[in-house]
């Protein structure tokens, strides 16, 4: 995959650290700001000038809904995870969620954001230039997401990863 993705992985790269940025204020605000998100997108969107075979034009009506479930989600969890007392990471997991229920809720929002990055390839163009990995992208996506699902869950409930 890593091959055939070659000559996106700047792309991507700037787009994972869009979605970090997205994600951080989610928390930072207690809200989901989807106007805020836009302006980041902007910033992304004029970053990718130094790529001249590809132009991205964002249709927020198919990634919006996706988008808001997402934050709305990730809104939900740090809420959770965040509640005083703080006694770190691993505890808070530990008191908010059962084992089977942070993986799943991990899961789900790893497989929206495989959902939101679909919805963001078919805003590019040429479609061309990623039609023929944005399927496959997005199967590989929801594939790790399990995997990654279950092995931050190992890390947080498993006593003998401490």
């Amino acid at each position: 995959m890593r091959l055939a993705l070659g000559p996106l992985e700047p792309l991507l790269a700037l787009n994972v650290e869009k979605e970090v940025r997205k994600d951080a204020l989610v928390i930072r605000s207690g809200e989901v700001p989807l106007a805020q998100a836009r302006e980041i997108d902007r910033q992304f969107l004029a970053q990718l000038d130094r790529l001249p075979f590809l132009r991205l034009e964002i249709r927020y009506r198919d990634i919006e809904p996706i988008r808001r479930e997402r934050m709305q989600r990730l809104l939900d969890a740090s809420r959770r995870l965040l509640a005083p007392p703080w006694r770190g990471l691993r505890a808070a997991v530990r008191a908010a969620y059962e084992r089977a229920a942070f993986e799943a809720a991990l899961g789900e929002h790893l497989r929206l954001y495989a959902a939101e990055v679909h919805a963001l390839g078919g805003s590019v163009r040429p479609r061309l230039l990623l039609a023929p990995l944005r399927a496959r992208l997005r199967r590989v996506m929801e594939e790790q997401a399990g995997a990654l699902a279950r092995e931050v869950s190992d890390l947080i409930y498993d006593t003998a990863m401490r």
